[in-house]
């Protein structure tokens, strides 16, 4: 067997593989929004409610991905599935990727002025490098439009101006406080460059489906 099956369109849509990541997801989902209780309760204290769901951002990443994966098991049927299946698609793409890179970057940042790094940063290192990776490994067999992606991008940065705005993003290493508007420049940036990669992979996934049917007998 050729190592690159292993990220072939078979191998990915094999059924035992899909319910493989989506309990990991689904689990990584609920860990996120645990590791996220204090600062839900915070905001719940001192912020208006409406801004409750733009706090966890790579929890919600990974919920997009878990539904992305179930839409997958079980294709819907309805016409509102196939309108609604692009947009968490494309949403599960575009956040996990900002997320995953932007999550290490962080934890990295705020070591290199000395933040002392423990196993759970390289805990989650690997886990939000794993979302990244994963989302756009799956794009091959995501349904992404481009208005899906230019939803999902939108709701991203109205994520990002919520959260520099009214100051709920997400809580950062003490040695970055004073770095807040690089780290906002920094966000802003990712949310762009993660649409622009997901672009390119749907664009790259478009081209060899149809190079595949040409290839054939």
């Amino acid at each position: 067997m050729s190592i690159t099956y292993l990220w072939s369109r078979e191998f990915l849509a094999k059924r035992l593989i899909l319910w493989l990541l989506f309990i990991s997801n689904a689990l990584g989902t609920i860990y996120g929004y645990i590791w996220y209780g204090d600062q839900l309760r915070y905001t719940a204290t001192y912020h208006p409610w409406w801004q409750l769901p733009f706090v966890p951002d790579s929890p919600t990443a990974s919920l997009f991905f878990s539904i992305a994966l179930l839409l997958l098991l079980y294709p819907p049927k309805k016409l509102s599935g196939w309108v609604l299946q692009p947009l968490i698609e494309a949403l599960a793409v575009v956040t996990s990727v900002k997320y995953g890179i932007w999550a290490c970057a962080m934890i990295f940042a705020g070591a290199y002025q000395g933040n002392d790094m423990i196993w759970q940063d390289w805990m989650l290192i690997g886990s939000h490098s794993a979302m990244a990776i994963e989302a756009l490994i799956y794009v091959k067999l995501f349904h992404i439009r481009w208005t899906a992606l230019t939803a999902a991008i939108a709701w991203t940065l109205l994520n990002d101006t919520v959260d520099y705005t009214f100051g709920v993003f997400p809580w950062l290493p003490a040695q970055l406080n004073d770095d807040l508007a690089m780290v906002e420049a920094f966000t802003l940036a990712l949310t762009l460059f993660s649409g622009l990669l997901t672009w390119i992979a749907v664009k790259r996934a478009f081209l060899a489906k149809s190079r595949s049917k040409t290839d054939l007998p």
